[in-house]
């Protein structure tokens, strides 16, 4: 079923809505919150209040990307749920990655205008980039992905994974900064 049709099944409150969804996007969302959760029923837990959080947004909601929705939902209560868990004690995989992102993420904390800054500039950069350097930066700092996980998907060397992150992460870092947005 197409994601049009889905949406409208939320819309007509219809419970086959989550079902298909469930159908089609079950293990694209299991994939995000295992990539970021250390245990299968904590990921399927937040797998589940995402159909939820889904049902519960739409309507009013109407996602031009039914996938990218149902992602970011999924991945920020996996995200708040892995905060939870390991508040005293973090992996060290997603420290890595968290470190990788203090470097060039500003702490825009509450400004509206500059969140929505900053989003804009987010996406202006992510369609610069070609679609293999895209993939790797989604995969490392959007889905968390090791290194290694990368460099299996994407057929590359783990050293070649690390040398376009940092070279990624440094253009986006003068992007950022080209658009008004400092450190």
């Amino acid at each position: 079923m197409d994601d049009k049709r889905i949406i409208e099944l939320y819309f007509a409150r219809s419970e086959d809505a989550i079902a298909e969804t469930q159908k089609k996007y079950g293990s694209f969302c299991y994939s995000v919150a295992k990539s970021i959760l250390p245990t299968v029923s904590d990921a399927e837990e937040c797998v589940n209040d995402a159909y939820l959080g889904v049902w519960n947004s739409i309507p009013p909601n109407n996602p031009r990307s039914l996938s990218a929705y149902i992602g970011r939902i999924v991945r920020n209560i996996s995200l708040n749920r892995y905060a939870s868990l390991t508040a005293e004690k973090r992996s060290p995989q997603m420290e890595a990655v968290y470190d990788e992102v203090e470097e060039f993420i500003p702490d825009t904390s509450g400004e509206i205008s500059e969140d929505i800054h900053l989003r804009q500039a987010i996406n202006g950069f992510l369609l610069s980039l070609t679609a293999r350097r895209r993939k790797v930066f989604l995969q490392r700092y959007w889905y968390m992905c090791s290194i290694s996980e990368i460099a299996t998907s994407m057929g590359i060397t783990e050293g070649g994974v690390k040398v376009m992150l940092m070279r990624t992460r440094a253009r986006f870092k003068a992007y950022l900064e080209k658009e008004g947005i400092t450190l």
